[in-house]
């Protein structure tokens, strides 16, 4: 056991030493002669086919491609806050019912972005023309042609040095003497802005007029293909969303050795998706200037050989297929809860159907843990992740129900919560593919996260992991129980905060958590003071984990480390206060927040009223296992620390109790007299002695 510990605790030291000395970043590419920047508003890949868009198709041949996440600030991008975004390097808006961007006012050869001085002064957008103000302090030569094209290379003040409305107004010696040719093709979207306003529809045009539509788009895009100089480095990428949906959309590359390769960066940590900051970033980079520190992007990169637009499409069909049952899926889950609350009520009060209610109980918690491991497998049909998960979640039950262990009131317990810590820490370990498109990670077309410990899963992992150990500690209770406790509980923080996890508010709540729990199988006693203190170590817990971040060069940096930089020139007030607004708006979710009430409501009820609520299911089951409880009051103070810090708000604390109630009432239900199956406990004489 102490050789465990010790191992356990090196992991633990490197993995903190690998987020705070990690080896810099590969060395920036010779810059490029020339960048072509093209971006085609709501272009994704189902739209590239030799038939409909053979100049686009044709480039993707060519080029390494990928998929682009164009969310900004709000679930929807349309092409003013697109180009906006790809001005400024980071996520912006321009507030109000969002269109087309502005047409520029020719001035000579160049032009002005109306209301663009608005955007800085009054919308709050200071970052816009980032973009623009570096070229020009650079001294680098640029052209825009569109609307769209000018906004993303406007100064601060909106001006653009020289514009063309459209690419058959564009000279040879404009493209020679220009670094950055800039394109905006908004033939494909413009029939998707009614008003000069995106519609509030999935999909405005029927195929045959988006077909058109793209065809226009293609032999638009086609024109500045076909008369740039030889050698110039082509971006390509669809900006926007087209409708009320978001979509992944396609993103290309073409330059010297990058045929037929995957594209992403590493500000999504996947080798096929990038965002749209990343624009930014990567042509400054082509160019050979430097990207001011605002910038959040990444440079592209281009990894594997064998990307095909095919895989690309499928990536967001897998993507809609998550988006479009994700609702349902919660509201069936609230269901359940509330339902099992209320029929465990009727049966322990007649002391009927126990057996049922214990295998419904042990179901219900392996439940979320399925929508992780049901990655492991392909899919993209509904058919196929429905199925999935079915099996994983009858396999899982059946484990936990018929192994020798079964016997055991804490075995069943004991499988469920630790498989779900397993996957959660394997998944963290194996850089978080299962996380990504699933029920209770984040989904790939949203853009919110793509890598580390999201908020549902920090509440599953801290869940899994207390109740694992309090299993442990059931067997070896006081000092040895209260240490596994700490050392895997940490164990599992340091996973969550350092660079693989890249969790802020869950340090904060699991430090708590762990410390009230391991206190409490000691027998001490927990008082508001000490409950104050925890969190605050929690805070210099996640500090340490985000100065180390930030330390790291910024091509490696997590959001945890650009926060610190965002503490340093202000603009964090402003990111903690959306987070807050955030997370209020989960405490009136329809779907989180009757799991809390059903679940608290049935806990409390049940201690303070056993008989009447449960046939003292609950008090049973802690007097069996003083770990037990002091597992439960770890999980709640991390929920409920959780729920106040993270902008999921009620999702953690609603799930932390999906897991850990059902499972508590199917120990007590293995523990009630006359339910047990007669086979002597070895461990029961432990449990005895530590109350």
């Amino acid at each position: 056991m102490r050789r465990a510990l010790v191992i356990v605790t090196m992991l633990m030291g490197q993995l903190l030493l690998a987020g705070a000395f990690a080896p810099a970043g590969l060395a920036a590419p010779p810059p490029a002669a020339r960048v072509a920047l093209i971006g085609v508003p709501g272009l994704h890949w189902n739209d590239i086919t030799p038939q409909d868009t053979p100049n686009l198709f044709r480039l993707s041949q060519s080029s390494a491609i990928g998929s682009m996440s164009v969310r900004t600030v709000g679930s929807v991008t349309c092409p003013y806050d697109g180009w906006l975004t790809i001005s400024a390097g980071i996520r912006s808006a321009s507030g109000g019912s969002c269109g087309a961007p502005p047409v520029p006012e020719q001035r000579g050869a160049g032009a002005i972005v109306p209301g663009f001085r608005s955007l800085i002064d009054v919308g709050g957008q200071k970052n816009a023309g980032a973009l623009g103000e570096t070229l020009k302090k650079a001294g680098t030569s640029t052209i825009a042609i569109g609307p769209g094209a000018a906004l993303a290379l406007a100064d601060t003040t909106g001006a653009v040095p020289v514009y063309r409305s459209s690419p058959l107004q564009v000279k040879t010696a404009d493209l020679q003497s220009a670094r950055l040719v800039a394109m905006d093709v908004d033939d494909l979207i413009r029939p998707y802005l009614p008003g000069g306003r995106i519609a509030r529809v999935p999909d405005l045009l029927g195929a045959e007029d988006r077909r058109n539509a793209l065809h226009l788009a293609d032999a638009k895009a086609e024109a500045l293909l076909s008369i740039l100089p030889p050698g110039t480095t082509v971006m390509l990428a669809g900006v926007s969303d087209h409708g009320s949906v978001p979509h992944l959309r396609a993103a290309m590359l073409s330059e010297p050795g990058a045929q037929g390769r995957a594209l992403g960066a590493a500000s999504t940590r996947r080798d096929d998706i990038s965002i749209l900051p990343d624009l930014t970033t990567t042509v400054l980079t082509k160019l050979g200037v430097a990207v001011p520190a605002t910038i959040i992007g990444q440079l592209w990169e281009t990894g594997a050989t064998g990307a095909t637009p095919r895989h690309m499409a499928d990536a967001d069909e897998s993507a809609q297929t998550m988006r479009s049952v994700k609702g349902p899926y919660f509201t069936v889950l609230a269901v359940l809860q509330v339902l099992f609350y209320v029929l465990a009520f009727l049966l322990l009060r007649r002391r009927k159907g126990l057996s049922w209610v214990r295998l419904a109980a042990v179901a219900l918690a392996a439940l979320p843990v399925t929508s992780f491991l049901v990655n492991l497998l392909p899919w993209s049909s509904h058919v196929e992740l429905f199925g999935g998960m079915a099996a994983f979640w009858a396999a899982l039950t059946v484990l936990a129900l018929a192994g020798p262990w079964r016997r055991h009131p804490l075995g069943p317990l004991a499988v469920v919560a630790g498989v779900t810590a397993l996957t959660l820490a394997g998944d963290l370990l194996t850089g978080t593919t299962l996380q990504l498109n699933s029920f209770m990670g984040f989904s790939a077309e949203q853009g919110a996260r793509y890598y580390g410990l999201g908020n549902i899963p920090f509440a599953l992992l801290a869940t899994g992991t207390l109740l694992t150990t309090t299993v442990i500690a059931h067997r070896f209770p006081g000092k040895i129980g209260a240490a596994v406790v700490a050392v895997l509980g940490a164990f599992a923080m340091v996973l969550g905060g350092s660079g693989l996890g890249s969790d802020f508010g869950g340090v904060i709540a699991f430090v708590p958590g762990i410390a009230v729990t391991a206190l409490l199988i000691l027998g001490k006693r927990i008082s508001v003071l000490k409950l104050a203190l925890f969190c605050v170590a929690g805070g210099l817990a996640v500090t340490a984990f985000a100065v180390a971040n930030y330390l790291r060069p910024p091509s490696e940096q997590s959001h945890l480390g650009r926060f610190v930089g965002q503490v340093l020139n202000g603009e964090a007030v402003e990111v903690v206060w959306r987070k807050f607004e955030a997370m209020i708006s989960t405490l009136i979710n329809p779907n989180l927040v009757p799991i809390v009430l059903a679940a608290l409501g049935f806990l409390i009820y049940a201690i303070l009223r056993p008989e009447k609520a449960s046939a003292g299911v609950v008090p049973a089951a802690f007097t069996y296992s003083p770990a037990l409880k002091a597992g439960l009051i770890g999980t709640l103070v991390s929920g409920v620390v959780g729920m106040l810090v993270n902008d999921s708000g009620a999702a953690i604390l609603s799930m932390a109790l999906a897991m850990a109630i059902p499972l508590l009432l199917s120990v007590g239900i293995a523990v009630l007299p006359g339910t047990r199956e007669p086979v002597k406990d070895p461990d029961e004489h432990l449990a005895t002695s530590a109350t």
